[in-house]
């Protein structure tokens, strides 16, 4: 039997298609956006004719498109365009008011000035920036400073007025706002009140909202990331249009998942009848809860947790918990618990997102509930040596804690929780196998996983952990044709070099979306 042209055949590959049933390969046939075949470079005239694109990857490895697990688009796009605050960038307080003083000389008085990436472990002064640093830069303009991690902000004095926090306003749920311990007067840095500052300062124009999804979009494919699920708490009905506007307008490329905020759950009126709305290019994914401990008490208190829970698991839909400390992982699995007691089910794939500090007796626990666990590797390389300052003995020797997750038989996946880090899963793949810090500190090597394991935290358990390991995750016949292609293997690295691992070509859909400048060598097709 004569096989079909294929549109696209990559050959002369290392293929490592994370496939159990046919592990490896030399050659990968794509049709109408699709594999077709997996097979040897002895089959290279079968599957081509003279239509067919072909590329000779000179014995590169080939492996599934990386999936994302968990990141926020929206704040990611509006990092590329605000001014940077990150590690490169300022060393000082003083830097960050050299730097927006600078920038509001250009400015109009009254304009609202962004800046993002802060982090006080950084600074020679160890601290937060207050208003009245802010205050030194300009008084003319009304200043949001956003940390790295993007739940604390900082505001100058015209910026609290105009978003009305003053001595008499109280803390919002899940919120807090710092004061002056003689005074009660607001400093400026504020935790958690995200949402509060969203009804005051008006968000991107839908010109620079489009300039950054255009920049967030190249920085995904050129990372191999062919899909990504969006975490963020404030998804709501008008975001699922925003980002059918973006597919439709293909500004866009990476396949999506939008995770729903607790409060936007009701806006769909398909939900309780249709728990996965969309297709390949985007659907709906799990509701997002966020708990915390801001204020000194969980939040939000078990009983309305419980209750929560329960309602999404009766329709249907995953859950996600935000849950970083041993304390709200803890509340997670006891509101599952609930849910699963009222309403069992054996396949939710509801999810804990982070899970950071997670000592044995939890991992057993969420190993009972079959819990997934989405986490960032990434953490360990870009925040490690603050880890190993901060974060208390009794805490760091359950921070992250992969390989236990993985050998408890917990699904785990990886993301970035990108604009916290970059959204580069080589540099995850890299944290996870090494463990090591960007200074070359080791954090807890026996949760070292192998580079095999790494890879499938990016692929087939992210693609997993929203339901789509049946057309995406491991290269295999019928799936979509989301593939990337790596400088080097990284099952064969040395464990020194895996940090040097990248991304050469991009393909979603059996299409070439992201090529790096110097591949030459290769013969792609022109777009």
């Amino acid at each position: 039997m004569v096989s079909p042209a294929a549109d696209l055949v990559l050959y002369n590959a290392n293929v490592l298609t994370l496939d159990t049933t046919c592990p490896k390969g030399e050659l990968i046939a794509i049709k109408d956006g699709r594999i077709v075949n997996i097979s040897t470079n002895r089959a290279l005239k079968e599957f081509t004719s003279k239509k067919t694109k072909v590329i000779d990857c000179h014995g590169k490895t080939v492996v599934p498109g990386f999936n994302d697990a968990h990141l926020h688009l929206l704040a990611f796009a509006e990092s590329l365009l605000t001014l940077n605050l990150g590690l490169d960038s300022v060393r000082s307080i003083s830097d960050i008011k050299n730097k927006i003083r600078r920038l509001s000389q250009n400015l109009p008085p009254g304009s609202w000035i962004r800046a993002g990436g802060y982090n006080e472990f950084y600074l020679e002064e160890k601290r937060h920036p207050t208003r009245w640093d802010l205050d030194q830069a300009t008084t003319s303009h009304p200043v949001k400073l956003t940390h790295r991690s993007g739940h604390a902000h900082v505001l100058n004095s015209m910026a609290l007025a105009l978003t009305g926090i003053s001595r008499e306003t109280p803390e919002p749920p899940g919120g807090m706002i710092e004061r002056d311990l003689d005074t009660g007067e607001p400093n400026g840095l504020l935790f958690g009140m995200d949402n509060y500052l969203a009804r005051f300062i008006p968000p991107l124009s839908d010109t620079e909202l489009t300039q950054g999804i255009k920049l967030a979009n190249q920085e995904l494919l050129a990372r191999g990331i062919t899909s990504i699920q969006d975490a963020s708490p404030r998804n709501d009905l008008t975001r699922w249009r925003l980002f059918q506007q973006w597919k439709s307008q293909r500004l866009l490329s990476p396949r999506t998942t939008m995770l729903l905020g607790l409060e936007a759950f009701h806006q769909f009126p398909t939900l309780n009848s249709t728990p996965r709305i969309g297709g390949d290019h985007l659907q709906l994914g799990a509701v997002k809860i966020m708990i915390d401990e801001t204020r000194g008490h969980l939040n939000p208190p078990q009983i309305e947790l419980n209750q929560k829970v329960l309602t999404i698991h009766r329709s249907g839909f995953q859950v996600a918990f935000h849950a970083v400390e041993e304390t709200t992982i803890e509340a997670a699995c006891t509101a599952l618990e609930y849910a699963l007691a009222n309403s069992p089910c054996s396949d939710h794939r509801h999810r804990i997102e982070h899970c950071s500090i997670c000592p044995p007796k939890i991992v057993k626990r969420l190993a009972s509930l079959n819990v997934i666990v989405v986490t960032q590797p990434s953490f360990i390389y870009y925040n490690g040596d603050r880890y190993l300052q901060t974060v208390s003995q009794d805490q760091l020797k359950y921070l992250y804690p992969m390989a236990s997750l993985i050998k408890a038989g917990i699904k785990v996946a990886a993301s970035s929780d990108c604009p916290v880090v970059p959204p580069d899963p080589p540099k995850g793949i890299y944290a996870a196998v090494s463990r090591m810090t960007q200074t070359g500190q080791s954090i807890l090597p026996e949760e070292r996983v192998s580079s095999l394991q790494a890879l499938q935290l990016y692929t087939e358990s992210a693609a997993y952990a929203c339901f789509q390991e049946n057309i995406k995750g491991t290269i295999a016949p019928g799936k979509l044709a989301d593939l990337v292609i790596l400088n080097n293997d990284p099952t064969k690295m040395a464990l020194e070099q895996t940090r040097k691992l990248e991304v050469e070509i991009t393909i979603i859909g059996g299409e070439i979306a992201w090529s790096k400048p110097s591949n030459s060598g290769y013969k792609v097709p022109p777009p």
